[in-house]
């Protein structure tokens, strides 16, 4: 049976206090919307419609090139209202699943059962009990236990508010039920609005039976209107990345101060110090060490590589056994062989550096080709940028550049050439040759020492 899913998309979030459409707003560093459009897709096959309105083209643009088809509420007149606007889009014979843009971290496996139950000309309706139901639109039963309607909180009288089971908003129907039922909700409440929730007093007038099953987290169905809410979210986010990755066998020194903006992926016996921040696609190998407060972005580390402390790796890939920091620098391009070591305040840009060479101390290696067993010296400059052009270095196996160098592309320094320290190489050095451009020294006797003038 085919699958619809209808992704409410369309409120302000004015709470927020932000001009960004709510849903586009991050948890684990993408939108909340994407958190549900990837949820949804774990399912058999759907069909997605976000209903969008409030900021409609900042949505659009930020789902652009995914398989989604957007519906327009020009106006915000309550969920069963927004329904109705992607219902044309439906398949009559399918099931239909509503979700909402601001509740980003529903479980597939909880989706799928609600799914599965709508497959049985059920009602399927997730519900959740909270210690706190204030707000929340509750769950009325009738003596039999049986589900018969929702009445919101500000329609409900002081003893349906006593009831701490609450509504989610998320549920699954046949489309069949939902294209017979939509047309006739009322917006004869305290809100004027056309509630969604309607059709459940519907469905038990129809004897359509209403199975509510409820997630395994409360976090899973709750929702973001506000920056704390959201911060909520976050960490509570952040300990279940946290949790898979220990679950896998990696050691966080701290699971609390960890955050995952993407995906994250650790072979056996990887250590994570505290305040680490990984974003995008990063994998690590077995055996990495990631020291303190690192930020690595959308890189591939090797298996033994070790990132000290205050580190920051951009669109990078190392193999085995490099040795990176503390207070490094790896920006995009930059490829390392395996035993290479760039040391402490050293920074590198488009960069192919070979296997066991060394950038140890206050370096830049930008738009360079290194060979293997090169040795740089601390304050090396490859200077690549002459105001309108990148020009590439390129360095022989086993040359030795001395320290405070710079090395003036476009230039060559052959294998087992060395470099005197101060140097400014601005031609070819060939294969084993010594270079050494810079100043001839003097040493005068008695000089006098400047005297400080008098005011």
């Amino acid at each position: 049976m085919s699958l619809d899913v209808i992704i409410l998309a369309a409120g302000q979030g004015s709470r927020m206090k932000s001009k960004k459409p709510k849903v586009l707003h991050g948890i684990g560093g993408k939108p909340m919307v994407q958190h549900v459009i990837d949820c949804a897709q774990e399912l058999d096959t759907p069909r997605i419609h976000v209903v969008v309105g409030h900021g409609a083209e900042q949505v659009r643009d930020a789902l652009a090139g995914q398989a989604l088809e957007f519906a327009l509420q020009a106006e915000q007149l309550g969920t069963g209202h927004a329904v109705a606007q992607a219902l044309a889009g439906t398949t009559p014979d399918g099931i239909s699943l509503v979700l909402y843009g601001d509740v980003p971290l529903t479980r597939s496996e909880t989706l799928r059962q609600l799914v599965e139950i709508a497959g049985q000309d059920k009602l399927g309706l997730l519900t959740v009990k909270l210690s706190d139901p204030t707000g929340y639109g509750r769950i009325i039963r009738d003596d039999a236990g049986q589900v018969v309607a929702i009445v919101e909180h500000k329609d409900a009288s002081a003893a349906q508010r006593e009831v701490n089971e609450v509504n989610t908003g998320i549920l699954a129907l046949p489309t069949r039920l939902l294209a017979d039922w939509l047309p006739r909700l009322s917006s004869n409440n305290a809100q004027g609005e056309y509630y969604l929730t309607d059709v459940i007093a519907m469905a038990a007038d129809q004897a359509v039976r209403i199975e509510a099953i409820q997630p395994e987290h409360e976090q899973e169905v709750q929702g973001v209107n506000n920056r704390l809410q959201q911060a909520e979210l976050e960490r509570w986010y952040q300990l279940r990345e946290a949790q898979r990755l220990m679950h896998n066998g990696v050691t966080l020194l701290d699971p609390s101060r960890l955050d995952v903006r993407g995906s994250l992926s650790a072979g056996f016996d990887v250590v994570i110090d505290i305040n680490c921040v990984f974003e995008g696609r990063v994998v690590l190998g077995n055996d990495v060490s990631i020291g303190p407060n690192c930020h690595i972005k959308d890189a591939v580390i090797g298996d033994g590589c070790q990132i000290r402390a205050n580190s920051v790796i951009d669109q990078a890939q190392l193999q085995e056994n490099c040795d990176i920091g503390p207070f490094a620098r790896l920006r995009p391009g930059t490829e390392l062989a395996a035993g290479v070591k760039v040391g402490n305040f050293v920074e590198t840009k488009k960069a192919r550096i070979g296997e066991g060479s060394k950038v140890n101390h206050l370096s830049y290696v930008g738009d360079a080709l290194l060979g293997s067993d090169v040795n740089v010296g601390a304050g090396t400059i490859t200077c690549n940028y002459d105001g309108v052009n990148k020009s590439q270095t390129e360095i022989g196996d086993g040359a030795f550049i001395g320290s405070n160098s710079a090395l003036v592309a476009p230039v060559k320094v052959g294998a087992g050439a060395t470099v005197g320290a101060g140097s400014t190489i601005t031609r070819d050095v060939a294969e084993a040759q010594l270079s050494v451009a810079r100043g001839k020294q003097r040493n005068l006797d008695n000089w006098p020492r400047p005297l400080k003038r008098e005011s």
